[in-house]
């Protein structure tokens, strides 16, 4: 049987078919997603700031080290106290949303 498939560059999509019904793989790539959403935000907040890594970390008091790695996607380490650190130097807040595990996260 010759089937043709649409070529996506679309990473999600990639993933939802790469996922499958495998509850584990489902669960790492929400991880995953996750980490890269708040990696991203931090960096984009930052940015905005005008703020290099070592000038928010003056202001956080940690190390410009430590700044990198929490805008770094690879990073799963985030605690709350130190993104509520980070939010207030960048006078901003945390907002955490409960999202049912069954529904499909917002983009």
């Amino acid at each position: 049987m010759n089937r043709r498939y649409k070529k996506t560059s679309d990473a999600i999509k990639i993933l939802d078919s790469m996922e499958g019904n495998d509850p584990e793989l489902k669960a790492l790539i929400a991880e995953e997603v996750d980490n890269l959403q708040i990696a991203r935000s931090i960096c984009q907040l930052r940015t905005k700031a005008g703020l290099s890594h070592a000038e928010l970390a003056k202001r956080v008091g940690t190390t410009q080290s430590v700044i990198s790695r929490l805008e770094d996607a690879d990073y799963g380490g985030h605690s709350l106290p130190m993104l509520q650190r980070i939010a207030a130097a960048l006078e901003n807040r945390i907002k955490i949303r409960w999202i049912p595990l069954n529904r499909k996260q917002p983009a």
